[in-house]
């Protein structure tokens, strides 16, 4: 490997972010929505309205799922689908406002979950994950804007 990390790092690193990811999910998607659901309805909140076609490819979904999940999504009155109004060909997404209440609800519960175990650490361990939060934040930016480059 030509960085400072070991092979072995590198998997640790990535078991860490994922488990992490995971335990929060689970402990609070309370049944409401799957992990899928869930990241289409983040999608459709911060970057809506939005094609359902730019929406795809941000979720690295076939249209037809795509399309399968939002029409479960919009029957659960958590999205709405409009024809995009320069093109009515193209469906725009849209988060409802009750779509916009779930999301909040959820987001927050998350981040309390989260907080509650940061909360449990030592100092010097919050201080280190502290210190870590930028190259961990530039590591998620890189990698977006690699599979953005990829899909152009």
């Amino acid at each position: 490997m030509t960085s400072l990390f070991e092979e072995d790092e590198v998997s640790r690193l990535r078991v860490a972010l994922g488990r992490i990811s995971r335990q929060v999910d689970r402990q609070t998607s309370g049944g409401e929505l799957t992990k899928t659901q869930f990241s289409i309805l983040t999608t459709a909140v911060r970057r809506g309205p939005i094609r359902a076609s730019e929406m795809a490819e941000i979720e690295t979904l076939n249209p037809t799922m795509l399309s399968r999940m939002i029409g479960k999504m919009e029957t659960a009155g958590l999205l709405s689908r409009s024809a995009h109004p320069d093109d009515g060909r193209a469906v725009v997404v849209s988060a409802t406002p009750e779509g916009i209440a779930l999301h909040t609800e959820l987001r927050d519960k998350r981040t309390l979950l989260f907080a509650e175990y940061l909360g449990q650490l030592p100092e010097t361990e919050t201080q280190d994950l502290l210190d870590a939060l930028p190259a961990l934040e530039a590591l998620g930016e890189r990698m977006c804007q690699a599979r953005a480059a990829a899909r152009s």
